[in-house]
């Protein structure tokens, strides 16, 4: 099995998606499945999860009608409050859903950088367990350490980190993340996605050997076994084409065995999210 282990669909507003800026007027349009299929398809992808692009139940059940409408669509990350002191109830009603399999929140949006270290949020994150949901850590690389913090407490939480915690590409910075991410990697139950490169490079004048360090980190950190691919769409294609921000990794990992590939380019996401 092969699975896109991360994108995102949404209906278009400029309200709820305030974060699409005048640079990005490729993505200030719909995106829903009918225009990924054909991707993934041509990319030999069985299926994807559809991750939260936005911070409501609203989105969450969004997504979890569009998995229940397409089966391409395996595993849904959407998002409840977990500061809300009624999260169980939230996350007992939408894990009535089979497709739901992780939580996200935008923590790099907050303005707190030790925002995962709250009480609330860690109740949250203690209350997924009794879901056995996953928890996916959107940051940026000056909060590896306080997710380093929430890992070590919660042993037997499922994590991975999104888009290798975002480091500089376009300015080709890899010195603080990388100890942070090699940190943080010594902990068995954090997997990393790699995922949103492009998006961290320049957007017009990029490489594949401008990531090559970065992967390099990433894969002696975390090992074969808790790598998964993701192509970021639709927000990718400011920096590329579905393809192109796919091959940067499938090119990189070619060099291993099919094995390793195989686990990097799908089983690792299947067993991380329990999918069916």
């Amino acid at each position: 099995m092969r699975i896109d282990a991360h994108q995102h669909f949404w209906h278009y507003d400029p309200i709820e998606y305030d974060w699409i800026d005048d640079n990005m007027d490729i993505l200030k349009q719909d995106y829903l499945p009918p225009q990924l299929e054909p991707n993934l398809i041509k990319n030999k992808f069985d299926g994807c999860i559809a991750v939260q692009a936005r911070q409501s139940e609203g989105e969450t059940e969004f997504l979890l009608e569009l998995a229940t409408q397409n089966n391409f669509i395996n595993g849904v990350v959407g998002w409840v409050n977990l500061c809300d002191p009624h999260v169980i109830d939230r996350l007992a009603h939408f894990s009535n859903s089979k497709k739901l399999c992780g939580i996200r929140h935008i923590v790099q949006a907050e303005e707190d950088d030790n925002f995962m270290l709250r009480d609330d949020f860690q109740n949250g994150i203690r209350v997924l367990g009794q879901f056995d949901l996953a928890y996916d850590i959107l940051i940026f690389p000056k909060h590896l350490s306080p997710a380093y913090e929430l890992v070590k407490q919660f042993p037997n939480q499922r994590f991975v980190i999104d888009h290798i915690a975002k480091p500089q590409i376009k300015d080709q910075k890899i010195n603080d993340w990388q100890k942070g991410i090699e940190r943080i990697a010594q902990l068995p139950n954090v997997y990393c996605k790699v995922s949103g490169l492009v998006t961290e490079a320049d957007w017009n004048d990029w490489e594949s050997e401008d990531f090559t360090a970065y992967l390099d980190v990433v894969f002696s950190a975390f090992g074969m076994d808790r790598v998964m691919i993701g192509s970021d769409w639709p927000v990718c294609l400011l920096g590329g084409s579905y393809g192109e921000v796919i091959g940067i990794v499938t090119n990189y990992i070619s060099k291993y065995s099919i094995e390793d590939r195989n686990k990097v380019l799908g089983l690792n996401a299947a067993n991380f999210y329990q999918l069916n």
